[in-house]
């Protein structure tokens, strides 16, 4: 799975962040503890390959461009982790509002966690473009560029989601996104409201296409991410937004995943015949 399908899945978990804190039942636990394992898995291979391909990337300095090169696969991972941000802050806001509207302590310490996790890789990549010698000055400015983009559009999601949770401690510029949120909250009073949406969406999807590469590094755990949370909304949700096939196609990925581990279970525990 692209970075680019997780930054349209934080759009959705933004757009819908009341329906998920305040939806009835509990979230599924095997999809709560695959969302940290997925997580924390990819932090190990972003700390990896982000050591061995700088030092790579160093090591071969102007000599070696193009796709199969060091520094574009460094690039990779850095679009993955500054992208990456979007999706991390929108769902642990969404999961500390579910637990505290429910007086429960269920999720919220695993997307701290995670959200930790995730600041400490930006860390990484922040120290990187600033002092590292792997990247060209050209590669250098475009990420920058993507770093700038990335903070402002996950104000404005968290803004989005300003209605069911103080988005403050979560936000680049916590100013800045309760200015989105009371924009938003301005639009949503007007006539034609129901578009405000679809604009948002088009106009993440316009502002991130072009800024993240064809490929990512770490397609597969990208998907295990997605697809437990993809397995915490309510699935009406997909209906509403025509463009996240791939998405929904996760959801029943996993949905079908945990229905076999059930059912083995199940087998495991029943005596032989």
């Amino acid at each position: 799975m692209h970075a680019r399908e997780l930054v349209e899945l934080a759009a959705l978990v933004a757009i819908h962040a009341d329906r998920v804190v305040q939806g009835p039942g509990q979230l599924p636990p095997g999809s709560v503890e695959a969302y940290w394992t997925g997580s924390k898995c990819r932090f190990d291979r972003w700390g990896r390959s982000l050591k061995e391909l700088a030092r790579r990337a160093g090591e071969h300095g102007a000599r070696e461009h193009g796709a199969g090169s060091p520094e574009t696969a460094l690039a990779g991972v850095v679009e993955e982790v500054l992208s990456g941000e979007l999706l991390t802050r929108v769902w642990t806001a969404a999961m500390c509002a579910y637990d505290r509207h429910r007086g429960t302590e269920f999720v919220e310490p695993v997307a701290r966690s995670v959200l930790a996790g995730h600041m400490e890789a930006r860390h990484r990549v922040l120290t990187l473009l600033v002092s590292g010698p792997a990247l060209s000055a050209v590669e250098t400015l475009r990420l920058n560029r993507l770093r700038h983009q990335t903070e402002r559009w996950s104000d404005v999601l968290l803004g989005c989601a300003a209605g069911c949770h103080d988005i403050g401690e979560f936000a680049v510029d916590a100013c800045r996104a309760r200015d989105f949120a009371d924009d938003l909250a301005q639009q949503r009073r007007q006539p034609g409201a129901q578009a405000v949406w679809p604009m948002v969406l088009a106009s993440l999807q316009a502002a991130f296409r072009q800024a993240l590469r064809a490929r990512s590094p770490n397609p597969d755990l990208n998907a295990k991410i997605a697809a437990s949370i993809v397995a915490c909304l309510p699935a009406e949700l997909f209906a509403s937004v025509g463009m996240l096939d791939s998405l929904w196609l996760a959801r029943i990925a996993k949905l079908t995943a945990d229905a076999q581990v059930l059912i083995d279970e199940l087998l495991a525990d029943s005596p032989a015949p």
